[in-house]
C-alpha cells in the first residue's frame, strides 16, 4: 500500500502536538536534542531507522520553523557529515556517528584539501596504511574550519598508489583528539583566523571507520562536496520568542561560538545589502555610471537568488544535489566581485582604510569586503572547477585531454 503524502499543515499540527507534551525549557540543550532524536523530529526527512520519519526533504525546514513558533529551541542542520554518512553508510557508521552528531555530543570538521591538492582534490597525497586493526595516517590538510575544537574529522587519504588517482582514495572518520594530530590556526589577510592547517604524524584510525568502502572514497567525497555547495543556503538558527531556560542559553552560546568562525562571510559575499545606503550617504547615487553599476549588481543578485530558490525547490522534491549548486556558487562569486567593484567606486581611495581610521567607510567594513571577496571564488571549489562541473555535467561538453588519465597515481603524479 502506498502511503499518502502528508501535507505541510498536517505535519505542523503533529509537531505542535508533540512539542506541547515534550518541550521543557528547564532541560539542558543535550537533553532536549535527545528527545528530538528519539521522536524523529530532529531530521524528519531521514528514514525512520535512522532517527527520522521518512518525510519529504521539505519537511526539515517546515518542522524546524514550527518548533520555533511553539516557543522551543529548533533543530539545527545535520552539517555535511550527517547526510554523507546517511547516504554512503555502511550501517555500522550510521549506528556509531549519526545520533551523537544530531545531539551535538560530537563536533565535526572537514579534512579534504591539501597544500598541493585543492582544486585537484583527487591529487591528494596524505596516506593511510593498514597496520593490524588500525590505519596509520601521515600528511597535511589545510583550510580546515573548526578543526581546533572538533572531535571528529571527515578525512580523505590515499590508500592505493597503484591505481588511477580517483580510485585509490578512502573516506575515513578521523579522531581529532589524539597524539599525531596537530592543529595550527591560519591568519588571513582580513585579520580573521577561521581556518586551520592540520599535520598528521602516525595518527591512528580504527580499521572499520570507513565511510562507504575502502578505495572508493571519491564517491563519498563527491556527496559531501555536493552538499557543501548548498550548505550556505540553509537558514540560521533564530531564538526570538523561545522560552528562557538552560536549553535556550546553551543554544545561544553554541550559535555564538559557531558564528565567530563565519563572522567575515557577509563581507566575503560583498555586502550587497549596504550598497544603496552607502551610495546615498556619499552622494555617489547621483553619478550615472555608479547608478548603472548598482543596477547591474542588484540584477545579478536577484538572478542569483532565483537560482538558489530553484536549488531549494529541487531538494524539496527529493532530488539529490546537482549542477545547480555549481551554477549558484559561480553566480555568488560574480555577485561578490561586482559588489566589491561598486563599493570601491563609491568610496574611492578611502575604501582601503581599515576600521580604526575615522575616514574609513562604514567603520572598515568596505576595506574588509575588498580583501575578503577573493575567497568567495576559492572556498568550496574554485570558479574554474565550477565551470568544469557545469560544462561536463550540465552541458555535456567534452573534458580537457588528460595525458595521465588511467595511469597508476604513482606514475601520474609526475605529469
Amino acid at each position: 500500500m502506498i502511503r499518502a503524502m502528508p501535507s505541510q499543515d498536517s505535519i505542523r499540527a503533529e509537531v505542535r502536538e508533540w512539542v506541547k507534551g515534550a518541550w521543557d525549557p528547564s532541560l539542558s540543550l543535550r537533553a532536549w536534542r535527545e528527545r528530538l532524536v528519539e521522536s524523529g523530529w530532529a531530521v524528519p526527512s531521514w528514514p525512520e531507522q535512522w532517527y527520522g520519519k521518512g518525510l519529504p526533504p521539505w519537511a526539515d525546514e517546515v518542522v524546524r520553523g514550527e518548533i520555533q513558533r511553539c516557543g522551543a529551541v529548533a533543530t539545527v542542520p545535520a552539517g555535511l557529515a550527517g547526510p554523507t554518512i546517511l547516504e554512503q553508510g555502511p550501517d555500522f557508521m550510521r549506528e556509531r556517528f549519526l545520533r551523537p552528531l544530531l545531539t551535538g555530543e560530537e563536533v565535526w570538521c572537514q579534512l579534504f584539501s591539501e597544500p598541493s591538492a585543492g582544486s585537484d582534490l583527487a591529487g591528494l597525497t596524505t596516506s593511510a596504511v593498514l597496520d593490524g586493526d588500525e590505519w596509520v595516517v601521515n600528511g597535511q590538510k589545510v583550510w580546515n574550519t573548526s578543526a581546533h575544537h572538533a572531535d571528529l574529522g571527515m578525512f580523505l587519504a590515499r590508500t592505493d598508489w597503484d591505481v588511477p588517482k580517483h580510485s585509490g582514495i578512502t573516506y575515513f572518520v578521523l579522531p581529532m583528539k589524539q597524539p599525531g594530530v596537530e592543529v595550527r590556526p591560519l591568519r588571513q589577510m582580513n585579520f580573521h583566523a577561521s581556518f586551520n592547517e592540520v599535520f598528521l604524524s602516525d595518527a591512528r584510525i580504527p580499521k572499520d571507520w570507513v565511510v562507504g568502502e575502502v578505495n572508493k572514497g571519491w564517491t563519498a567525497a563527491q556527496a559531501t562536496l555536493a552538499h557543501e555547495r548548498h550548505f550556505g543556503a540553509l537558514s540560521a538558527a533564530r531564538f526570538e520568542g523561545i522560552d528562557d531556560g538552560p536549553a535556550l542559553q546553551e543554544a545561544r552560546a553554541e550559535a555564538a561560538e559557531v558564528a565567530k568562525v563565519y563572522a567575515w562571510y557577509p563581507q566575503r559575499a560583498g555586502r550587497v545589502d549596504l550598497v544603496v545606503e552607502h551610495a546615498k550617504a556619499t552622494g555617489a547615487n547621483r553619478d550615472p555610471i555608479v547608478r548603472q553599476e548598482i543596477a547591474r549588481l542588484l540584477s545579478m543578485h536577484r538572478a542569483s537568488s532565483w537560482t538558489a530558490e530553484r536549488a531549494r525547490a529541487a531538494r524539496a522534491t527529493g532530488r539529490p544535489p546537482g549542477p545547480e549548486g555549481s551554477i549558484g556558487k559561480l553566480a555568488l562569486s560574480n555577485v561578490a566581485r561586482q559588489a566589491a567593484k561598486v563599493h570601491a567606486m563609491i568610496a574611492g581611495a578611502h575604501a582601503m582604510l581599515a576600521g580604526a581610521d575615522p575616514a574609513s567607510p562604514l567603520g572598515g567594513v568596505i576595506a574588509e569586503v575588498l580583501i575578503s571577496v577573493p575567497a568567495q571564488s576559492i572556498a568550496g571549489g574554485t570558479d574554474e572547477i565550477q565551470h568544469n562541473i557545469i560544462g561536463d555535467r550540465a552541458l555535456g561538453l567534452p573534458r580537457e585531454p588528460d595525458p595521465a588519465k588511467g595511469l597508476p597515481y604513482r606514475e601520474a603524479r609526475n605529469y
